[in-house]
């Protein structure tokens, strides 16, 4: 064995041997004068490629943008606006229609589209500051999704107030765009659609819980012994729909049998092995004894096991059977102990308390202080209304009559605004006026500085935001001229949706 070894060794190195001599033969032989990396050519077709077939069917490369433009609704017929439009011009400026040059670092920081908007937003921003005289309360806005109104709600709650925003009955229904505006108004603040307004008593109440805080402590409704009553009355008819006759507390509906006639001798066999591993069924409950042997304490007690096992569920782990009934049994038979982890209230944020009454502890109510005024937005149907009730004549029955005989959606819009001014007026704030003008009340004028305000709160910060933002549909008519058009037709159609038109060029 030891010479094979050795046989097989020898072979090896005289193989490795004479691929080393073969290698040195190749290596030595000598490289052609003139023989470079460049020496052969790559095919014709391989450097010059021909010309590439233009595809018909491409899209076309697109042009830069260079203006943006909002849609004038008041203009009859209305169409794209000259004035309410930006533009940038060859050498980087950026110059409005209304309000002139801009500067060229504002195309920068902020997106072309929104300064077609300066507009609403300064008027917004002028507003604010009206229907806040510089302090901290809370605001209230009618046309919340409207251009000027969701800008209104942005600056006022940015600037550290809560707002209350109705929406219009033209965006109402959509009840994501009423989502979105409801997390504008940041806590304590909201958002309800125009038929809430519509109820003044709500409405108000409503207005009430956002300025003094809406306590859960302060809800009369908390009643600890109608809490255990209703508890026994479920445990009651939880043991009749699962008694202890069944072998697991399922319905009974899964033991009825409906396979082949030829499985129907194993069935309730393979069912009670198989309904084993679930928990069981509970023996009947004397009522009696349950109201005796079962008081509140008890319910506490019981009550916190419930806790521990949902927070085992939720935390995944392993948990064992929890059988309500045969736990409140083994209660009523011994009563668990009562720690100060029972008697004492728990910081438990929005928990009934069984023991005390009252709600929610451990939560901070936060309060929106006192209405310092408020925001109209003249939606088409409100102005509507308004120049028919301001036509009809001074007595309320005049007003009345032309009411009556409007069409619903501006009935509501006129109502819900009146909701909105009276209980501004009643809490001494006062009423503002944007996007038009309605009898009695003061429109908003954009200075300067509410121009400024408009620009910096529509300026993108390094991570992304901005106090003010717009939800938008932007046709680029640049690419497509007829665009411009259809943006129009899109603006003017009935319950247009809530976003708003913008054209670029």
């Amino acid at each position: 064995a030891d010479s094979r070894e050795a046989a097989a060794r020898e072979s090896d190195a005289l193989q490795l041997s004479m691929v080393a001599r073969a290698r040195e033969v190749l290596n030595t032989e000598p490289i052609p004068a003139g023989h470079t990396i460049d020496s052969v050519m790559p095919p014709k077709y391989w450097g010059h490629p021909g010309e590439v077939e233009a595809d018909p069917d491409a899209f076309p490369a697109r042009k830069p943008v260079t203006s943006a433009h909002a849609i004038d609704l008041t203009s009859d017929p209305p169409r794209v606006s000259a004035r309410d439009s930006v533009a940038v011009g060859p050498t980087g400026s950026v110059e409005h229609g209304r309000y002139g040059e801009l500067g060229a670092d504002i195309a920068a920081g902020i997106p072309l589209e929104y300064l077609a908007l300066l507009r609403p937003a300064a008027e917004a921003a002028a507003a604010v500051k009206a229907a806040t005289s510089g302090s901290k309360g809370t605001v209230l806005v009618y046309g919340a999704t409207q251009p000027t109104g969701i800008a209104a709600v942005q600056l006022a709650a940015s600037a550290g107030n809560a707002v209350v925003a109705v929406v219009g009955g033209e965006h109402s229904g959509n009840d994501e765009m009423l989502d979105v505006v409801k997390g504008l108004a940041t806590e304590p603040g909201t958002a309800v659609p125009e038929e809430y307004a519509l109820v003044k008593g709500a409405f108000r109440d409503l207005v009430g819980k956002t300025t003094n805080g809406d306590d859960p402590k302060s809800w009369a409704d908390h009643n600890a012994d109608a809490f255990l009553a209703d508890f026994k009355t479920n445990l009651l008819d939880y043991v009749a729909a699962y008694p202890d006759t069944l072998p697991a507390a399922v319905s009974k509906d899964k033991l009825l049998f409906s396979g082949k006639e030829k499985d129907r001798e194993n069935f309730r066999t393979n069912m009670d092995a198989y309904l084993s591993q679930f928990p069981p069924g509970e023996a009947p409950i004397d009522p009696e004894q349950l109201n005796a042997y079962f008081p509140k304490e008890q319910y506490a007690s019981w009550k916190a096991k419930f806790g521990q096992q949902t927070t085992a569920v939720i935390s995944g782990d392993d948990t064992p059977d929890f059988v309500p009934a045969r736990l409140v049994r083994n209660q009523m038979a011994s009563a668990d102990p009562l720690g100060d982890d029972i008697l004492k209230a728990a910081e438990v944020p929005y928990e009934f308390d069984v023991l005390r009454p009252n709600y929610g502890t451990g939560l901070a109510t936060a309060k929106g202080g006192p209405v310092s005024g408020a925001i109209i937005v003249v939606t088409p149907a409100l102005a509507a209304a308004a120049q028919a009730v301001e036509k009809a004549g001074k007595s309320i029955r005049s007003k009345a009559e032309a009411l009556q005989f409007l069409p619903e959606s501006q009935k509501n819009a006129y109502a819900a605004a009146r909701s909105v001014i009276q209980c501004a007026e009643a809490a001494g704030g006062t009423v503002t006026v944007v996007g038009g003008d309605l009898p009695g009340f003061k429109a908003a004028e954009a200075a300067d500085a509410d121009v400024k305000e408009a620009i910096s709160a529509m300026e993108i910060a390094e991570d992304g935001s901005s106090r003010l933002n717009f939800f938008l549909q932007v046709y680029r008519a640049g690419d497509y001229p007829v665009y411009a058009d259809y943006a129009v037709h899109r603006a003017t159609e009935d319950l247009a949706g809530p976003r708003i038109i913008v054209v670029t060029k």
